[in-house]
């Protein structure tokens, strides 16, 4: 049978409201549509659907009811019909000295395995039947099967009452399978403020015509749901960007680097340039090429010793270099400025490394992918702001075979197997190299890299 439809669900709801003396109905499961009454647990869902959509009308109110009542299993309702397994292994045997008894073997052939193994350990416990020899016998002429009427009072109340065992008797009947719990849910209604017999439609917009002839002002509308789910949106999608960000995390991972803190984006001279050996009167540190801080202006004193000794190799040289022979600024140093390369950060992490208590003990990967500043003039392919992957590998006996070797792995693990290295010139930094890889689309060489060796107290490949 088809469930009835909403609509005439919620005839009947109204109906049976306005016709109570109570003006509410107690227990939905007592409705009745047709002379049947709606008391199976399908009925609900549909009496639950035509309720909401009442009271979003705000015509009735409802609550929840729920109720834990037991049903009996298929195994439940063959006993209810037949007996117990022990009262049927029980009533198979002849009464002791009036006949032969029967064998295990004899009573499955005639009860079936099951009746009989689990009916001759229960009969055994109740004492009503015994064992002469290898045959069984009944001990006693009567009995009670007392689990038919426990099974027929589920079946019919979905519950026991105390003189029928109640709950621990339920209990037993769930462990021995032949019933289970279920939850049936059901609703009391009461008349809400806008209760009538019949359902208005409600009007969902307000259209230019309602505005138009004035209808707005006798309409009906219906209440916005701000707890209703909305629909889910279709588009979204990780920005390109990110996505390349994100594969390169994932090679540097893989091959064991760790990820440099990157969210400093204000540096000072000495880190982002002085550390890093570009000389002070160097056209990349005027002010058309970096943007400087205003306010503040100047940062704190790096670390003395180290200051001095990157001083003194400016301004004279030092570790077979003659230095740039010119007078070098502690003021130009000091000044803030937005970091126009990740290097900073590198230059940095490596000079703590390399100067931690007890020295610098084993080999360190690392790499930093973040956003850097430059002063250029924005068009359609360059930005005030771009990203940066930058890696840095410091041990001991590290070559220019390395770090090319380094690079053709890595941009391997991105689809990118044709390279070529071609010497470039960093006036800081000596060798310096340019990678280029030929794309296929583009049918040409791209460059894509610039590596070099970085001067500090390890010996230390970058790019």
């Amino acid at each position: 049978m088809a469930p009835p439809s909403t609509e005439t669900l919620q005839s009947l709801i109204l109906n049976t409201l306005a016709s109570s003396p109570s003006s509410s109905i107690p227990d939905s499961r007592a409705l009745q549509l047709d002379g049947c009454t709606l008391d199976a647990p399908e009925d609900q869902p549909a009496v639950q659907a035509a309720l909401a959509s009442l009271q979003s009308r705000e015509m009735i109110a409802y609550k929840h009811h729920e109720t834990i009542t037991h049903v009996l299993t298929e195994e439940g309702s063959l006993l209810r019909s037949s007996g117990s397994h022990e009262a049927r292994v029980w009533g198979a045997l002849p009464l002791e000295g009036e006949g032969e008894g029967l064998s295990v073997a004899e009573l499955k052939s005639k009860l079936g395995e099951e009746t009989t193994k689990i009916g001759q350990g229960r009969a055994f416990k109740n004492k009503w039947i015994a064992k002469k020899g290898d045959k069984f016998v009944k001990a006693v002429p009567q009995i009670t099967d007392s689990i038919i009427p426990v099974l027929s009072t589920v079946a019919s109340t979905g519950t026991l009452p105390k003189e029928l065992g109640g709950d621990k008797e339920l209990a037993d009947l769930r462990k021995r399978k032949l019933a289970v719990q279920k939850k049936t849910l059901h609703f009391s209604v009461e008349k809400g403020p806008e209760f009538a017999t019949e359902v208005k439609q409600l009007e969902t917009d307000l259209t230019a015509d309602m505005l138009a002839s004035g209808a707005w002002k006798t309409a009906q509308f219906k209440k916005y749901n701000f707890a209703a789910a909305g629909a889910p949106p279709n588009g979204g999608a990780l920005h390109p960007l990110l996505k390349v960000r994100e594969e390169f995390r994932n090679i540097f991972f893989e091959m064991g680097f760790r990820e440099m803190p990157t969210n400093q984006f204000v540096e000072s001279s000495f880190w982002c340039f002085d550390s890093l050996f570009v000389p002070q009167q160097h056209v990349a540190r005027e002010m058309q090429d970096t943007f400087y801080i205003k306010e503040p202006s100047t940062a704190g004193d790096p670390d003395p010793a180290y200051f001095a000794r990157v001083k003194e190799v400016h301004e004279k040289g030092g570790f077979g270099s003659i230095g740039y022979r010119a007078p070098f600024s502690d003021a130009e140093a000091k000044k803030l400025l937005l970091r126009t390369h990740t290097t900073a950060i590198s230059s940095a992490c490596l000079y703590e490394l390399a100067s931690r208590a007890g020295g610098w003990d084993k080999p360190a990967k690392l790499f930093s992918i973040d956003r850097v500043f430059r002063n250029e003039a924005v068009d359609m392919t360059h930005l005030a702001e771009f990203h940066q992957v930058e890696g840095v590998v410091a041990d001991r006996n590290l070559t220019l075979g390395d770090l090319i070797g380094f690079m053709e792995v890595f941009f391997a693990k991105m689809g990118m197997t044709k390279l070529r290295f071609k010497p470039a010139y960093n006036p800081y930094t000596e060798p310096s190299l340019e990678i280029f890889a030929y794309h296929n689309g583009l049918g040409k060489w791209v460059e894509i890299g610039n590596v070099r060796p970085l001067p500090f107290p390890l010996f230390d490949i970058a790019w």
